[in-house]
């Protein structure tokens, strides 16, 4: 089965303790002393970023492992000269947030994204936040695709169909910005991740929106005719019951 989670905001990387959110997709697999590497691509490597997964994911019986492009092979990294197969070992690839565009540019130049679609295909579970959640997509609403402009489409990975925009609520202009592509015909009919939600999408198809808190929801946003519809998403509470998250469908 291939499995991405796609996640708009949240996890290790933007909260200050466990995040329920890594928990879930630690949970998607079951292994003893599962793999899990961190590719931190998109902050360029951020020593930041390196140490705050090996920080939060130190609580999990888990293999910890990052690759990285920039930075000189430490021990706990993949060797660059043979992380093809060292990735699809792995039983989880977390990607983090940052420059979608230039992550992407690295991938391409160094043969990446062939790795992650064999590793996909493998069982490979594939999760990442922001720039780690979009990239998935056929087509992402990125701020780092053109310099100067807040969001503009960003063709990415295609591994799963539609376009994606991240911090939808937690950043306003997001929404925004992602209705006005969708209606204009710049980007494909997509979904709005909140921080704090995610999406579990399993061979192409959701399976299931989750959310850490009250206020994390999931939007379609999908061309009706010549109308915008964003409609949310029932989306299940890690700690609680299925709900349908704020916003309400509009057709704005």
């Amino acid at each position: 089965m291939e499995r991405i989670v796609a996640i708009g905001g949240g996890g290790f990387l933007m909260e200050s303790g466990p995040s329920v959110l890594d928990d879930y997709v630690v949970g998607m697999v079951n292994a003893k002393r599962p793999r899990i590497c961190f590719v931190p691509t998109a902050s360029g490597d951020s020593h930041e970023h390196i140490e705050k997964f090996y920080a939060a994911f130190a609580r999990f019986p888990a293999r910890l492992s990052h690759l990285a492009f920039f930075r000189k092979p430490a021990e706990t990294a993949l060797r660059l000269d043979c992380f093809e197969q060292d990735l699809l070992e792995q039983n989880v690839i977390y990607v983090g947030g940052g420059n979608t565009r230039s992550m992407l540019a690295i991938w391409r130049e160094w043969g990446l994204t062939k790795t992650l679609r064999a590793a996909l295909r493998r069982g490979v579970v594939l999760a990442g936040v922001s720039a780690g959640a979009i990239c998935w997509f056929e087509w992402g609403a990125s701020d780092s695709a053109t310099p100067g402009v807040r969001a503009a489409p960003l063709r990415c990975l295609g591994f799963l169909k539609g376009s994606c925009s991240p911090h939808w609520g937690g950043e306003p202009h997001r929404r925004r910005d992602f209705h006005a592509l969708v209606r204009s015909g710049a980007l494909p009919s997509g979904y709005g991740i909140a921080d704090g939600a995610a999406l579990l999408f399993a061979d192409g198809r959701i399976v299931e929106a989750v959310g850490a808190n009250n206020t994390a929801g999931v939007y379609r946003v999908e061309l009706a005719g010549d109308r915008l519809r964003e409609t949310p998403i029932a989306t299940r509470a890690l700690d609680g019951p299925t709900r349908v998250p704020p916003f309400g469908a509009r057709t704005p």
